[in-house]
């Protein structure tokens, strides 16, 4: 019996080496929500985070070849001791499931680059070189398919055990030679073929040309068209972005994503003198992570480190368990369920919806009992505590373009308790956004919903990116439609959505009009130069309101450079995450829209009078990029402040110019506008985009509305 049972297992898994996959990967991914991340290798969880008797204290405890400082033969000798009599897969995946958890991801190889699984390509590997002897990744990715939870696996783009694998840095980011980018293709290769169904590989580290990016998730595709690439291949070729480790955006993202978490922030592989705290606080804690992420849209992937033995620490156990009890009564609300469809956040708590359904996470009483919940104008027919289906008798009025909830007398959210009330409605939720536009004259950067996704080159240069934007509004009349935009958005292709209806727009029939300025009159400031900064491209490092130049500016003191001039091209000494910033007031004698043009090498961030105008990367590795910004000017003084960023050019370019056509482009939109009371809905993103994570770099285009 026994025989035919795996007979049978390995045809089913044969078959779903890409041909038994979800027809849709990116919704049945996105549906998951909730995932097990396990940090477990033959040698750091034998280790355990202690070397030579003590603890290891610096960085994570996985990576404890690194931060001790250890040879590599003699930490390869570890591996002869690795025999894990406590490993169970089955034990492992059942744990995932009673916790909630829809699939399971698991450390195939980490930067140590010893291999949880049998490689053809080293012998560094968890069945040639332990005792062991066994493929643990195959027995995990087995009790996965029993027990019906998706598998999947953690892939390190950098191998510290690979001969040629380049010079590794204290950052992971790090060129791929070519010999060690053939010997990961061969790898993937077997990952993709070896171990059935794989629902994601989640590649982590190393700094991969664009080429390198996209041959590495070809190989995935084509041999696993249901597996979902994580943004961490870096280049923006993933399916889905990947936030920091353990971070938690306030932000909505319009396209798949997931956060990465760990029980404890200091470690991921197992640390045997970690100080735990109650059980009780962590569970809390991390279903506070699960139903922030769920409610912004993103998947939560909760990650676990067994002990060298493969047993699994009984904190973490417990920790799971306790959210699972919660997801038992509650995960309605969780799985599968869409984001808080309205444009605000609540101080009692966070919002999930499904068709006919509203769910209130409340994670504290909200004040005096009351929820209001502006814009929601569908009647509510039923309200029931989710856990148990108990309905509420609650008081409800609508009123203002809101309606009110007067929770019941008593009604309490106790300590690191949650509670879940469900609204059901007839059909769908009709929620007004607070930020609709009425009869506006157009629609533009300054009152568009920004929609963002995750992008970047590699791990040291994703910042949040603009892919998009949207408008909610009405129009008392009818109108005529026509796009504006700027020589940087000309030629370009837009998708154009409007009402439903979703069709593209190429920008190069537009007739061109010359700005109602005087550009020559605007009289420009000398330069001041403040920097360096070991940054990233998102942020500022002191107060962008009012800057004063003749005092200092976070931990930095403006310069005044004379030597810098406007419309010439500047070289600033590169380095690894350099940033640096120009700043400049310009007066104007008259309110008025003007042309700027910038020269930019990996990064740039632009702010104009205290106000964000553009932040965005450079896909070319290593060349120069030229932005166009049409900036708002009022009367008498302005000020400039630019932000430049290397993360690897040995030498920048960059300038400020003023020389450019003060001239805008007007085409005829072929959709118009319904008018009266209806909502009317447009979205905008770039059309056949090389990758949605990519920044959308239209930031003069506009729609303007007219009766003709």
């Amino acid at each position: 019996m026994k025989k035919i049972f795996v007979l049978a297992l390995g045809l089913i898994m044969a078959a779903g080496t890409g041909r038994a996959q979800d027809a849709d990967p990116r919704a049945a991914w996105k549906n998951q929500k909730y995932s097990m991340f396990i940090h477990w290798g033959a040698i750091y969880s034998t280790l355990g985070g202690v070397w030579e008797g003590k603890p290891v204290t610096r960085g994570y405890s996985e990576q404890i070849q690194s931060h001790a400082g250890i040879y590599s033969d003699v930490y390869g000798d570890v591996a002869r001791r690795f025999n894990p009599e406590h490993w169970n897969a089955d034990s492992i995946v059942l744990l995932a499931k009673a916790a909630g958890m829809k699939s399971v991801v698991m450390t195939s190889k980490h930067h140590d680059g010893f291999c949880m699984f049998h490689s053809a390509y080293t012998d560094y590997n968890v069945v040639d070189a332990t005792p062991f002897k066994r493929d643990v990744l195959k027995e995990l990715a087995e009790a996965c398919h029993r027990h019906g939870l998706k598998f999947g696996m953690y892939f390190s783009l950098i191998d510290w055990h690979f001969p040629q694998a380049y010079p590794i840095s204290s950052s992971n980011s790090d060129p791929i030679t070519p010999e060690h980018h053939a010997f990961n293709k061969k790898q993937v290769t077997e990952l993709m073929t070896n171990y059935g169904p794989v629902s994601e590989i989640w590649f982590d580290m190393g700094s991969l040309t664009a080429q390198q990016s996209k041959e590495l998730a070809e190989v995935v595709h084509k041999l696993q068209p249901g597996c979902m690439v994580s943004g961490r291949l870096g280049n923006d070729a993933g399916d889905f972005c990947v936030m920091g480790d353990n971070q938690y955006p306030d932000y909505k993202i319009a396209s798949p994503w997931q956060t990465p978490a760990s029980v404890y922030d200091e470690t991921w592989g197992y640390r045997s003198w970690q100080q735990h705290g109650p059980a009780a606080d962590k569970a809390h804690e991390k279903l506070l992570g699960l139903i922030k992420v769920v409610s912004r849209g993103g998947n939560y992937l909760l990650n676990i480190g067994p002990r060298g033995d493969g047993s699994v620490v009984e904190f973490e156990k417990d920790v799971l368990l306790q959210n699972g009890t919660w997801l038992q009564h509650n995960g309605e609300a969780i799985y599968s369920a869409q984001a808080n469809p309205f444009d605000t956040t609540f101080a009692w708590g966070e919002v999930t919806t499904k068709p006919g359904k509203l769910y209130l996470h409340l994670l504290k009483t909200p004040d005096n009992g009351v929820i209001t919940l502006p814009g929601l104008n569908s009647k509510v027919t039923g309200i029931a505590l989710l856990d148990g289906n108990k309905k509420l008798s609650c008081k409800i009025s609508t009123g203002n373009s809101a309606t009110t909830i007067q929770l019941p007398a008593g009604f309490e959210v106790g300590d690191k308790d949650i509670k879940v009330l469900a609204l059901s409605f007839k059909g769908d939720a009709g929620i007004t956004p607070l930020h609709l536009l009425k009869s506006p004259a157009a629609l533009h950067r300054g009152n568009a919903t920004p929609l963002y996704s995750f992008s970047g080159v590699d791990y040291e240069s994703y910042y949040r990116s603009l892919v998009g934007e949207s408008w909610t509004f009405t129009t008392k009349q009818p109108a005529t439609l026509r796009v504006v935009y700027s020589d940087a958005e000309k030629g370009r292709s837009i998708q154009l959505k409007m009402n439903g209806g979703s069709q593209d727009v190429k920008l190069d029939d537009g007739a061109g009009q010359q700005l109602n300025n005087n550009a020559a009159a605007l009289k420009w400031g000398p330069m001041y130069y403040a920097g360096t900064y070991r940054t990233g491209i998102d942020g500022v490092h002191g107060d962008i309101q009012q800057i004063d130049p003749a005092k200092p500016w976070g931990k930095k003191s403006w310069t005044l450079r004379a030597d810098l001039k406007n419309d010439e091209l500047h070289e600033q000494q590169g380095d690894r995450e350099l940033g640096w910033y120009a700043l400049q007031e310009i007066d104007a004698p008259a309110a008025g829209n003007y042309l700027v043009g910038f020269t930019s090498g990996d990064g740039i961030a632009v702010y104009f009078n205290g106000e964000e105008q553009l932040v965005q990367n450079n896909p070319e590795r290593g060349s120069t990029q030229q932005s166009l910004l049409l900036l708002p000017f009022r009367q008498g003084k302005n000020q400039l402040l630019v932000k430049f960023y290397s993360r690897f050019a040995k030498t920048a370019s960059w300038a400020v110019n003023r020389n450019v056509p003060q001239v805008l482009y007007t085409q005829t939109l072929p959709v118009k506008t319904t008018g009266g009371a209806q909502l009317q809905h447009c979205e905008i993103r770039e059309a056949h985009p090389e990758s949605v994570h990519r920044h959308l770099r239209m930031p003069n285009l506009s729609i303007v509305m007219s009766d003709k």
